[in-house]
C-alpha cells in the first residue's frame, strides 16, 4: 500500500496540475496542499530523519521565495511558484533538484516558443468552442508554466529518493 502511495500521489498531482494549467490557466491549492500533506504522511516511511526533514523544508521555503519574486516580476502565475516549491518539498537538495530547475527552465522555453508559434496562427475555426484553446490563443494570457514544471518533474522522479526508497 506504501508503495502505491509513493508511486501515484506525487505524479498524479504534476498530470492534475499541468491539465488544471492548461484548461484554466490556474493550479488549484488542493493540489499543492495534497503534495505537501502527501510528503509529510510518506516521508517517515522512505526514512526521511529531522534533519533530512529540515533540509526539504528548508528547499521548499527558498523555493517558495524565489516563486513569489518571479510572480512579483509577472514571470510566472502564482499556482506555479507554489508547485515549484512543493516539488523542491519532494526533491529536497539533491541533484534531482537542480535538474529538475534545468529541466523545467528548458521545458518552459520550448512551451513559450510553441504558444508563440500557435498565437502567430490564426484560430482554427473548429477550435472556438473549448475555452481553454481561445486563453491559450490569446495574446494577453500567460503561458501555462505549470505544464513545464510538472513535466520536468515526471522526469526527474523515477530517479528521486522515493523511488530509490522503495526499490
Amino acid at each position: 500500500m506504501l508503495e502505491i502511495a509513493i508511486l501515484t500521489i506525487f505524479p498524479l498531482a504534476m498530470l492534475v496540475s499541468a491539465s488544471m494549467d492548461i484548461l484554466t490557466m490556474t493550479i488549484p491549492n488542493k493540489i499543492t496542499l495534497a503534495l505537501v500533506a502527501g510528503f509529510f504522511l510518506l516521508a517517515p516511511f522512505i526514512g526521511l530523519g529531522w534533519m533530512d526533514l529540515a533540509i526539504h523544508v528548508g528547499m521548499a521555503f527558498g523555493l517558495l521565495l524565489i516563486g513569489m519574486f518571479m510572480f512579483a516580476m509577472g514571470w510566472i502565475g502564482g499556482g506555479d511558484a507554489k508547485l515549484f516549491a512543493a516539488t523542491g518539498l519532494w526533491l529536497g537538495y539533491s541533484t534531482q533538484m537542480f535538474e529538475y530547475a534545468l529541466y523545467a527552465s528548458l521545458m518552459g522555453g520550448v512551451l513559450t516558443l510553441l504558444i508563440l508559434k500557435l498565437r502567430s496562427l490564426p484560430m482554427v475555426p473548429s477550435f472556438l468552442n473549448f475555452k481553454w484553446m481561445l486563453r491559450l490563443h490569446d495574446p494577453n494570457e500567460g503561458v501555462p508554466y505549470g505544464v513545464a514544471l510538472a513535466g520536468s518533474a515526471l522526469l526527474i522522479y523515477p530517479h528521486s529518493i522515493w523511488i530509490t526508497g522503495i526499490l
